[in-house]
């Protein structure tokens, strides 16, 4: 059984999207990640570097939504995926992007996608040599 640190609600501005509109004036954006991992070795350690800096990776994530915008959330979504992964400890990840100023005509609250993905064989660790 795997442990998850969960970072809920990390908002950061980015101009991504299909419209000249959303590219030029930018909206706010609202992510989930939940980051799965084996926390015995740092809760017996009590050492940060056997986790998952949830700090460190709050950065990641905003700026991940604030560089270079992209048409979809999709890919934004993958984007984050692929640094959380990039964690030592992280074995999976579980994003969420919150889109709730999406240009939809009809009354909403929220448009969102989440993805779920799990370390490959390839995939890049931080720190690894």
């Amino acid at each position: 059984m795997n442990d998850t640190i969960r970072l809920v609600g990390v908002r950061a501005r980015g101009n991504h999207g299909v419209f000249d509109h959303e590219r030029a004036d930018g909206q706010d954006f609202v992510v989930d990640v939940a980051v799965e991992l084996d926390a015995r070795a740092a809760s017996g350690s009590d050492d940060l570097d056997a986790t998952v800096h949830y700090g460190v990776l709050a950065e990641q994530v905003v700026a991940e939504v604030e560089r270079d915008p992209v048409d979809l959330i999709e890919t934004l979504a993958e984007r984050i995926a692929a640094v959380v992964l990039t964690h030592r400890a992280a074995l999976a990840t579980e994003v969420t992007v919150h889109k709730p100023q999406a240009p939809i005509t009809v009354p909403f609250t929220d448009v969102s996608i989440t993805i779920r993905r799990t370390r490959g064989i390839d995939a890049p660790v931080e720190g690894a040599a």
